[in-house]
């Protein structure tokens, strides 16, 4: 069998080549993913030791004793002239595996990532909360990240971010931004949000909403006057919505969708679909703002209601996500079959 290299090759090779994610499981060769597919980086098999033996290589002690013990790791990992990544190690039948995700050290400009006009105008913002929404891979963190750079250059204030792990790391500007690790800087997410405000901070940045406690926190936060930016794994807006409310007990949701309509200012759910000529991917988006029409439908719990909406309230900067789809098409950047495969009404594209 031939010799595997080592870990720093194969996440330098990922970079090389443009990949997102470096990818090491048993029984098959170390995949980047360029262009959202797997590219195999050699032409042989990884066995568990090998696998286990690679992963080893980027782990502190205290990091392999968190993973005896929980199974489950996540974490940040910087490699001197290669770039930072983002870690997870987990369990596959008895042996340990890993996704690498590649953080550009430079934190992109928002204008260039491809969103329309209004995410721009999001980020003037002063209070309330904004969800960024897609799935694994989507840009989410990208997104945000652009988000706080636009604010910090923007304005004036503190921004406190709670991160599982640090993925982007922040210079200050005209804001002071505090970038806190859950696990290695505070207990979890809700005590850091708590704590957040306590701070000072004009805005509370939660890398993920995973839980009851953490949405109700967040939901508290941006009714007492701070901006809150989060995202969420869910594929559109009245999906996020329905995730938000669905977490809590039915004795709490009325309460909780009353505080939702109040506060709730925008949310961006992307993804990221194949250009036509094949070279990469390109961002398509669905933004809602909340107007008057949008808040009463959440307050009734018509969240089905929303889309309809959503179409008709384009000059408040509303847009589908099939009116993203429809315009990348008719632009040429991607095929009618993407588009078809993408889209949240087929017929408005057959």
């Amino acid at each position: 069998m031939s010799e595997a290299k080592e870990i720093t090759d194969y996440l330098r090779e990922t970079v090389e080549l443009g990949g997102s994610d470096l990818h090491l499981s048993a029984w098959a060769p170390p995949a980047a993913r360029v262009s959202g597919s797997l590219k195999p980086l050699e032409d042989f098999l990884f066995d568990p030791e090998t696998v286990g033996r690679l992963i080893d290589q980027t782990l502190s002690e205290a990091q392999r004793t968190k993973l005896e013990s929980e199974l489950e790791l996540d974490y940040a990992l910087a490699l001197e002239g290669v770039g930072r990544f983002r870690g997870n190690v987990h369990v596959v039948r008895g042996g340990h595996e890993a996704a690498f995700r590649f953080i550009p050290e430079e934190i992109p400009e928002l204008d260039n990532l491809g969103h329309h006009d209004v995410v721009g105008q999001i980020c003037q913002l002063r209070r309330g909360l904004v969800l960024v929404t897609g799935i694994t891979g989507s840009g989410k963190t990208t997104t945000l990240a652009a988000m706080i750079r636009r604010i910090s250059e923007t304005r004036s204030g503190v921004i406190v971010t709670i991160e599982d792990p640090i993925e982007y790391v922040f210079s200050h500007n005209s804001c002071l931004i505090k970038q806190r690790e859950v696990g290695h800087d505070t207990k979890g997410f809700p005590v850091a949000l708590r704590q957040a405000l306590r701070q000072d901070p004009d805005v509370i940045v939660v890398s993920e909403l995973r839980d009851l406690e953490t949405i109700r926190i967040a939901l508290t936060a941006a009714e007492t006057g701070h901006l809150v930016l989060a995202t969420l794994h869910t594929l559109d807006a009245p999906q996020s919505i329905d995730r938000l409310v669905d977490v809590f007990p039915a004795d709490q949701q009325a309460q909780i969708i009353t505080q939702l309509a109040g506060v709730l200012e925008g949310i961006i759910s992307q993804r990221l679909i194949p250009r036509a000529d094949g070279q990469g991917r390109i961002l398509a988006s669905e933004v809602l703002r909340a107007n008057h029409g949008i808040r009463a439908c959440i307050r009734e719990k018509k969240f089905e209601q929303i889309v309809g909406l959503m179409e008709i309230a384009f000059r408040d900067g509303n847009r589908t996500i099939d009116q993203s789809i429809m315009g990348l098409l008719q632009a040429g950047y991607i095929t009618a079959d993407e588009a078809l495969l993408h889209a949240r009404e087929r017929k408005n594209f057959e």
